[in-house]
């Protein structure tokens, strides 16, 4: 049996300095990485890009290390089942650096193409690594047993019963964000958009307009210009920190949805003369109030860019650096700015549902919860950009997440209580197509390749 460990902040400094005879560097950094992100909340997409460079973990080594951590994360919830079903005492009190290296092993044995040995090996050697050393023959026993069941039988002994539960399982996603998936998508899709949650994605880059063109981006970088955004490139694979465009200022990474939702704010109808006032009313980090500041820039215009946390407001100075945008760290509820803007951009703190597949964690971090505490104040800011806008201007109102509570529930509650008068969006997202049946736009991973963003356009009468 596995004793319990308590949980310390340098858990990953131990396993260094411990004996690691035996273990590869790939796994090893894998293995830290988890443990950073399970004792810190690290991100996983932010933390693995960093460590690769630091260890000089280079090529097929580092595919596979971003392969068996990322994908470690992204099922964890499968793995737990798989492991609870062998195991003689409950995942609670396994010490969680046996945990950590108990699911690091099982993802190589259920979803790659390792070979059984070398997997319960390493996993016991990491077990010992991390001080653990009574817990060896534990580990080695429950890495044994699921070695003896093919990945396609223990799935199947496992998933549990209903439609939606059996896909929210096949696919390691909560049943609750399963659930709030088919509510928008009904089950035909259902199966298709949790794949996509699953898949690698593309890195998308903007091009800042004004300064280098989409075309000039993609035969400087050897990407794919977007298929919506006139401002996006495609990249298959790298690090875009270390593209020359990006270094100077000319390009940025953001998702091809998040151009359209920043781009909608520029190019919706307004009534009378665009009096050139803009206001982002939730900068941070700033991708957004970037892009609208470089159009901006070329329509004469200014942005009002708010932003509630002061760290988070310096990322927005930095992303606007040499823009005509002024930042302002106040709550967007009560931002203190005179009212009379023309275009108003609410990019609501959500769930972040839409974007699951570039943080491979979330999934297992977030609760249903969450989503009846973010709902009051992505109301509250929606009602203040509507007192800020003037009569005639327009505000966009966007998450990036599909769940309804966040999406339609805010947005017919505003058309009711509050007078607004929805626009239709769709215009503003051409040449995409199957965007929701509603004025608003709901984009999808599996089926538009960006992330789940939802856009509704209002008009303040």
């Amino acid at each position: 049996m596995a004793p319990r460990a308590p949980q310390t902040a340098n858990t990953s400094r131990r396993v260094e300095r411990r004996n690691t005879a035996g273990v590869d560097k790939p796994r090893l950094l894998a293995f830290d990485v988890l443990t950073r992100v399970r004792e810190d909340e690290a991100y996983a997409n932010l933390l693995l890009p960093r460590m690769l460079r630091e260890r000089n973990i280079t090529e097929r080594d580092a595919a596979f290390t971003t392969e068996i951590t990322y994908g470690t994360l992204r099922t964890q919830g499968v793995l737990d089942a798989v492991i609870a079903e062998c195991s003689s005492r409950p995942l609670t009190q396994i010490a969680p650096e046996v945990l950590d290296a108990l699911r690091l092993g099982a993802y190589q044995l259920l979803y790659t193409r390792v070979e059984p040995h070398a997997a319960v090996d390493t996993t016991v050697r990491l077990v010992e690594a991390a001080g653990q050393e009574k817990a060896k023959g534990f580990a080695n026993g429950i890495m044994r047993t699921i070695s003896r069941t093919s990945p396609e039988q223990w799935i199947t002994k496992l998933t549990p019963p209903g439609e939606i539960a059996a896909a929210a399982f096949r696919h390691a996603h909560p049943e609750w964000i399963a659930q709030s998936f088919s509510r928008v998508l009904g089950l035909g899709d259902l199966e298709a958009a949790l794949d996509a949650d699953s898949q690698r994605p593309t890195v998308h880059l903007v091009a800042r307009p004004g300064e280098i063109s989409a075309e000039e981006l993609a035969l400087m970088t050897g990407g794919e210009e977007g298929t919506y955004s006139p401002y996006a490139v495609h990249l298959g694979s790298g690090d875009p920190g270390e593209l020359e465009p990006v270094r100077e200022g000319l390009a940025a990474v953001q998702d091809e949805g998040s151009q359209l939702v920043a781009r909608a704010v520029v190019e919706a109808p307004v009534e009378g003369t665009d009096g050139g006032r803009w206001l982002d009313l939730c900068a941070g980090p700033g991708g957004k109030a970037a892009l609208m500041g470089a159009l901006a820039r070329i329509d004469a215009a200014h942005v009002d860019a708010v932003e509630v946390s002061p760290h988070r407001a310096k990322l927005v100075e930095k992303s606007t650096r040499d823009l005509p945008v002024t930042v302002h760290v106040a709550d967007g509820r009560s931002p203190g700015l005179t009212p009379g803007y023309d275009r108003v951009l609410v990019d609501a703190p959500c769930s972040g549902l839409g974007a699951l597949r570039r943080r491979p964690e979330a999934r297992w971090r977030k609760d249903e919860g969450d989503i009846a505490g973010l709902a009051p104040l992505q109301f509250e800011l929606l009602a203040s950009a509507l007192e800020l806008v003037r009569p005639g201007g327009v505000v966009v109102y966007s998450t990036c997440s599909p769940d309804l509570r966040e999406t339609r529930a805010i947005v017919d509650r505003a058309v009711a209580e509050l007078g607004a008068v929805e626009l239709d969006a769709h215009e503003l997202v051409a040449p995409m197509e199957d965007v929701g049946s509603h004025k608003s736009v709901q984009m999808w991973p599996h089926r538009h390749g960006t992330d789940a963003m939802f856009l509704a356009v209002l008009r303040k009468s």
